[in-house]
Parts: C-alpha cells; structure tokens; sequence
C-alpha cells in the first residue's frame, strides 16, 4: 500500500458520496464492521448509508471541495467545504476516518455552518 492510500480512499468516499454514489461507496470503502459517530443516526453502516442516499435525492446538486487532508498512520481527516446547492453558503466539515487495512471502519464528523458575515478576516478556510 502506498503511504498515502488511506488519504486517497478517505477523499474518495466523500467525492462518491457528495455525487450520489453512495451505495458504490460503502462497497468500495467501508468494512463490514464499520461503525460512525454520528449523532442523528444509529451507529451503524445501514443506518449511515440510508440517511446519505435520502441528502442525495433531497440535495443533487450538492458539492464538496476537499481543503486540505491528513494521514497519520492508520487515521486520515479531510477539511472539506460542503455545499448542499449553489446558493449555499455552505458547511466546513471535518471527517476523520479510521482504516483497518485498506477499509473504514470508524468515522467522526463535525462541521460549521459558513456564517454570512464574520468578523474574522481569514474565514473557515
């Protein structure tokens, strides 16, 4: 495996997801013992998935544009700002991902709302 395989299979989850390929992704990426840290939904795979397919048909014209990515080891988080359509401002989200040989088998996300106006002069970005 080359160093930074884990990085490159992170981003691609999260670009096949954002582009409705939900289902191809879980199979290409996640273990069969994956489990998430979200919040909002059961820990499991089945649960995840089905809430990303229900985004995806109620946001098709969502985007992520991935930031900037980390691999450490066995752990790789991607800074990626997520669009639901054009209009939106958007989310700064962060993704952080466990590997156990080439699959998924954990992950944590959290993210921010894109204020319209901040009184930071260098944005989330």
């Amino acid at each position: 495996m080359n160093q930074n395989q884990n990085k490159e299979s992170a981003i691609s989850f999260l670009q096949m997801v954002a582009s409705g390929k939900i289902r191809e992704a879980f199979e290409r990426h996640i273990a069969p013992d994956f489990c998430h840290h979200n919040p909002y939904f059961r820990g499991d795979a089945e649960s995840l998935m089905l809430a990303m397919e229900g985004n995806a048909v109620a946001s098709p014209n969502k985007t992520l544009e991935v930031k900037r990515a980390l691999e450490a080891v066995n752990i790789v988080a991607v800074h990626s700002h997520i669009k639901q359509n054009p209009e939106d401002l958007g989310a700064a989200v962060i993704h952080i991902f466990r590997f156990e040989g080439d699959r998924i088998v954990e992950l944590w996300d959290v993210g921010q709302a894109i204020p319209e106006e901040s009184p930071n002069e260098h944005g989330v970005f």
